[in-house]
């Protein structure tokens, strides 16, 4: 079969894994948009309304470290199917809720399904793809659909609401679900590594994940000044601490240390964390600025954010082609940066910014830059990678991401509400004031990414190494096919 044959082969596969992050990312934003519809028809209390989403925000990232060592150990295929299967049927129940407990145990198994899935898919990519012109691809697609999902959740969310009511946000998953597993079929991928997965470990370390991501959602729900969460910070640490302790002593080691060996891997972890704090927490705040100052609807606060999905697909489809050039540290930096500028850009609204003059712009510069950004640091984390650790590699590289996540919408909006509250009222300047001062302490993030990845990254181009790695990974796949 010829590399151009092999490659058309690869491509129900590769779409298969693109669907399936757009699902998970999808989630992320659809569901926000029908909260007060949600709460309206199920009486969901205030205090408990935020866990229809913090439920699926909390399984997710403190489950991604298990989910992609089982993966490595039992099959990255099979977990990922698993993983889906997990999630459509999370996304009935979620459809089909009666209460709010329901509900939220719903989201909850979404969390856990994702949990299952992101890490392996992004895994499947660096181990289904022969040629590294066939990977790049993959990873591009990947790339986009982690950015453009968002976008669509909000669009899609605020159609599916308005016209058939909040339960589609949830029945939407189940086509593209069953899309997904069948799609997921023409997966090819070493099933088995030797190894057990260990059991001190595993709680260890999803103990430490759950408290530190549940930390970092009270911060952004209660502030900083609550008591609770900096309990949950210090439990997290300590965890964590002693998880590390136990991984250097362990023949079953949940995440392999060797990995942090790697200063190119280890910057690529360090970098994602800030370079995912800035997009997304000025996307959680410009979304406000819309909505609270501006007056948007939420389906025109979605179609507002096209221009970002635009700059993702640019930058995931420009990274592949730069990096076979330019140095990851260059690429990744300047993706930063590109955010950074975006960010600052975004700290001059005002009560009547123009949306083409003042918002569309600096959606496309910071989304550009966070495309590049990503694509860079995803190869510098999962590309030349033993196989047998390509599932907690990616796991690692989500689980940086997530919490950056987390971390951008506790800070941002913590910085944005301390500047509102000292005005002494909440008029539209005074909420104007906060969203600015919060996008430069995004802008400082993202500055501050940009010079952790020109010190730890790669300094080099890698194509020739990249094509000795092909070679590695094509033996180990030889015996699956045969």
């Amino acid at each position: 079969m010829t590399e151009s044959t092999d490659d058309r082969a690869r491509l129900v596969p590769l779409l298969a894994i693109a669907t399936a992050q757009l699902m998970l990312v999808l989630d992320d934003s659809i569901v926000n948009i029908a909260l007060p519809s949600i709460q309206a028809e199920l009486e969901v209390l205030p205090a408990h309304l935020p866990w229809v989403v913090n439920a699926y925000i909390l399984a997710f990232g403190a489950l991604l470290l298990l989910g992609g060592r089982i993966g490595d150990l039992w099959g990255r295929k099979r977990t990922l199917q698993v993983g889906i299967a997990v999630f459509i049927v999370a996304s009935l129940v979620g459809g089909l809720g009666q209460s709010t407990a329901m509900l939220i145990v719903a989201r909850a198994m979404q969390g856990v399904g994702a949990a299952m899935v992101a890490p392996n898919a992004l895994a499947l990519i660096a181990t289904t793809f022969d040629s590294r012109k066939m990977r790049d691809a993959a990873l591009s697609l990947y790339g986009a659909m982690s950015g453009i999902g968002i976008v669509i959740g909000l669009v899609l969310g605020g159609v599916l609401t308005d016209l058939l009511g909040w339960r589609w946000v949830f029945f939407v998953n189940v086509p593209i679900g069953l899309l997904v597993l069948a799609g997921g079929r023409t997966l090819v991928a070493p099933e088995r590594h030797t190894g057990r997965l260990g059991t001190v470990g595993a709680v260890l370390g999803t103990g430490g994940m759950v408290a530190l991501v549940y930390a970092i959602t009270r911060f952004g729900e209660e502030g900083f000044a609550d008591a609770i969460a900096y309990v949950l910070m210090a439990t997290a640490a300590a965890l964590l601490v002693v998880f590390v302790l136990s991984q250097r002593a362990s023949r079953n080691a949940l995440v392999p240390l060797s990995l942090f060996a790697d200063r190119n891997r280890a910057g690529a972890y360090l970098t994602m964390l800030g370079l995912a704090i800035g997009p997304m927490g000025t996307f959680y705040v410009i979304t406000l600025y819309l909505q609270q100052v501006r007056e948007y609807s939420a389906l025109a606060t979605g179609l507002s954010w096209l221009p970002f999905a635009v700059g993702i697909i640019l930058g995931a489809g420009v990274a592949p082609k730069l990096l076979l050039k330019v140095a990851p540290r260059w690429v990744a930096a300047s993706g930063a940066t590109l955010g950074a500028a975006g960010a600052f850009w975004f700290s001059g609204i005002s009560l009547d910014t123009g949306y083409w003059t003042g918002l569309a712009p600096a959606m496309l510069v910071i989304a550009l830059g966070f495309g590049l950004g990503v694509i860079a640091l995803t190869q510098a984390a999962v590309y030349q990678v033993d196989p047998d650790k390509a599932g907690i590699a990616s796991a690692l590289l989500n689980s940086a991401q997530q919490i950056g996540v987390a971390l951008g919408l506790a800070v941002l909006a913590g910085v944005a509400a301390t500047v509102t509250a000292r005005s002494g009222s909440a008029d539209p300047q005074a909420l104007v004031d906060g969203f600015g001062t919060a996008l430069v302490a995004g802008t400082g993030i993202l500055l501050a990414a940009a010079v952790l990845a020109l010190l730890t990254l790669n300094g080099r181009g890698d194509g020739g190494d990249q094509a000795a790695h092909t070679s590695e990974l094509s033996e180990v796949r030889d015996p699956v096919k045969s």
